[in-house]
């Protein structure tokens, strides 16, 4: 018992990372000496991680959804509630412009072939931009849900949360009583599946070590080299999120971009450090009240909103991965299939934000709404793999984007509103 409690508090991302370096060493050196087939006999143990993986994600697109859109009271869906709202959807398309801008310029993964020998070719459906759009909308969004289409379920757990926000300020107390017992419903049934998504996350380091050694003895180290483009295009991506879209926004209302900077620095680094939008939270308000003079009525909205549902830095290393999972398997993505992942990852971003593993999720919705479907033992659950295992790198850099992104727009609304003490500045 005493080793299973270490294991189960040594922190996740960490043990993914052994897995990764572990799971590395083993099946070069299996396939060095001529046994790829020791790394083989292991891979169903990284299967089952996928099949794991793929059992959660359309019930917590639809129970996260839900409650993310309904805790958005219309009370506060005021000037503020628009604004901020607007702003952070707004930055997110374009995190993930820049994510897939990255991902065509640096192509990570071409040139792998994992689709080689596989025993199916994946195929990514290539729909018309006028199709995609009016599928959004489901015909049966219970169908939907059993099919594991995300933009569809995504959109009706939307529209369904709005609606059980506005029931449950109804002035008829049995509308009230009703509305909020559903939201309750959802919110456990959400919460339920975080807890299970932390044990899931517990088994990872497992399913890592499996697939990368299966993918380093049959592919060798010449998976190093894309790796290392992901990395460099997702931090090369947040530099220019950062320094175009907060900076022109920012300016364009008075605001220096450089003295945000400076002020904005302690947060910057907590959420670095920590990889958590909502464990920064405490510093990122301290951070707006005391170094940017940000009245309170307008942050204590802003913040913990925007540790919720924006997701800038995750959405820019949604569009890097997609595209090297798409070039990894031999598949590249055309237009209309790169627009899904920007209105897929902008949607995703209002339920996902809190879930523990929030980037594993949100990449497996992702590429089923491409279709690139994450089935255990196919080239995605391979590639897929190859991104898990340098999460927690890339976590850091997107988690600071994250949190930045919430106090640039929230010093802009508080600017907008004359809520911002111009002193400070």
């Amino acid at each position: 018992m005493g080793i299973l409690k270490s294991y189960l508090e040594y922190p996740i991302l960490r043990k993914i990372l052994i897995g990764l370096i572990l799971g590395a060493i083993y099946g070069l050196f299996v396939g060095a000496i001529g046994h790829p087939g020791a790394a083989t006999a292991i891979r169903p143990l990284g299967d089952l991680f996928i099949r794991l993986l793929k059992m959660l994600v359309m019930p917590i697109v639809l129970a996260s959804l839900v409650v993310g859109a309904a805790s958005i009271s219309p009370a506060r869906l005021g000037r503020v509630g628009v604004k901020i709202v607007v702003y952070y959807l707004l930055t997110s398309a374009f995190a993930v412009f820049f994510g897939l801008v990255m991902g065509n310029l640096f192509k990570p993964g071409l040139g792998l072939q994992l689709g080689a020998g596989e025993g199916k070719v994946i195929q990514a459906t290539k729909p018309s931009l006028v199709s995609t759009l009016l599928n959004i909308v489901p015909k049966n969004p219970f169908s939907s849900l059993a099919n594991g289409q995300v933009l569809p379920t995504i959109f009706f757990a939307i529209v369904l949360g709005i609606a059980l926000s506005y029931l449950m300020n109804s002035k008829d107390e049995r509308i009230r009583t009703s509305a909020t017992t559903l939201f309750k419903a959802f919110d456990g049934l959400a919460e339920a599946m975080y807890k299970i998504v932390g044990g899931v996350m517990q088994y990872a380091p497992i399913g890592v070590f499996a697939l990368i050694a299966y993918i380093m003895a049959t592919q060798g180290v010449k998976v190093v080299g894309p790796l290392a483009k992901v990395t460099l295009a997702v931090y090369i991506g947040l530099v220019l999120q950062i320094g175009i879209v907060y900076g022109i926004l920012l300016k364009f209302f008075g605001i220096n971009l450089i003295e945000f900077l400076g002020k904005a620095k302690d947060a910057m680094i907590t959420a670095f450090v920590t990889r958590s939008s909502s464990g920064t939270l405490p510093v990122t308000m301290r951070v707006a009240d005391e170094n940017m003079g940000v009245d309170r009525g307008i942050y204590s909205f802003t913040l913990p909103l925007g540790a919720t549902i924006n997701m800038d830095g995750t959405a820019l290393y949604q569009g890097v991965c997609a595209l090297f999972i798409a070039f990894a398997i031999g598949q590249p993505l055309p237009l209309s299939q790169q627009l899904v992942i920007v209105i897929t990852a902008v949607l995703a971003s209002i339920g996902t934000a809190g879930v523990p593993g929030a980037g594993a999720i949100m990449l497996a919705m992702v590429l089923e709404s491409v279709g690139l479907k994450l089935e255990p033992g196919s080239a995605v659950a391979l590639a897929y793999a190859m991104i898990l295992g340098i999460d927690a790198i890339l976590d850091m850099g997107r988690t600071m984007v994250n949190v930045t992104g919430d106090l640039a727009g929230t010093t802009i609304v508080a600017k907008t509103e004359g809520e911002l003490d111009e002193s400070k500045w």
